[in-house]
């Protein structure tokens, strides 16, 4: 028996306990072609750990795109990720949950992708690492503060109109407040730099300045070596600026603190961070 032929399916408890008859069919076709062994981690240091200790098996993810990228995260701590080609059988709560997966070529049916594992090769695949060592899978995005940059999802509320929401008193102070405080605010909005100007350097170059406030800032890794690609949409006033593009290996933004989504994870506030583009770094099996 080959190491090939050897799988260690790790289901992810995100994806047992909300589709568990996907999850059973994609266990019967992965048992049927090859010899498995199948963990049930209950949670994230559990998963890591089974993960790590897999040996010389093939490892396979039952579960969503933060599961996938779970287990590229870890591989790329451990430095074992040019050696490990992982596998994916997308278990979804949403669609949403599977956008990354779609993008990569995954199957989204648990028949077709566990068939991809037992016949499908591996394609390398660029990651993009950032100075504090996380890592990148698909896309990474900056939008203007206050447009789903924060903790949260888009278009959630602070931790002040949270507490609004239990406190009505609260709620009416802060509206008084903001009735009060209206205009001299948007008259400092329009006069001092805000946080979605962000300087811009690609390769030592810079694309674009603090001079000039961005609408948005997307960072996408190739999958051929060519580098990632950026894009970067500049504020308009009257007509729509056009969009400045770039293709580079190092990226680097710096500014007024800014947040970041990064695939499906939100990280910062920083004042800088720089992602490099890692050729070929990471392997995932696809349909052939």
């Amino acid at each position: 028996m080959s190491t090939s032929d050897q799988l260690l399916v790790v289901i992810d408890p995100v994806a047992r306990h909300g589709d568990g008859e996907a999850v059973r069919i994609a266990k019967d076709v992965l048992s049927a072609g090859a010899t498995t062994k199948v963990c049930l981690p209950d949670g994230p240091e559990e998963f890591d750990r089974v993960l790590a200790r897999r040996g010389s098996r093939r490892p396979v993810v039952i579960g969503d795109d933060r599961a996938l990228l779970r287990a590229v995260s870890l591989l790329h701590r451990r430095r074992e990720l040019a050696g490990c080609a992982l596998s994916l059988v997308p278990v979804g709560m949403s669609s949403g949950a599977l956008t990354l997966s779609r993008a990569l070529g995954v199957p989204m049916g648990a028949v077709a992708a566990a068939r991809a594992v037992l016949d499908g090769a591996e394609r390398r695949l660029d990651l993009l690492v950032d100075d504090s060592d996380g890592v990148v899978l698909g896309a990474l995005r900056i939008p203007p503060l206050g447009r789903g940059a924060g903790g949260g999802p888009a278009g959630a509320g602070s931790p002040e109109e949270a507490g609004a929401h239990h406190h009505p008193w609260l709620r009416t102070c802060q509206s008084l407040v903001r009735t009060l405080a209206a205009r001299p605010a948007r008259a400092a909005t329009a006069s001092a730099p805000g946080p979605t100007r962000l300087r811009v350097e690609v390769d030592g170059v810079t694309l674009v300045d603090l001079d000039q406030p961005v609408e948005a800032v997307s960072i996408t890794p190739g999958s051929s070596g060519g580098g990632a690609r950026i894009q970067v949409r500049p504020a308009s006033v009257g007509a729509e600026a056009a969009p400045l593009e770039a293709t580079a290996r190092t990226i680097t933004v710096s500014g007024a603190d800014f947040r970041y989504r990064a695939d499906a994870v939100v990280g910062g506030p920083v004042r800088t961070r720089t992602w490099t583009v890692r050729e070929g770094a990471w392997g995932l099996i696809l349909p052939g």
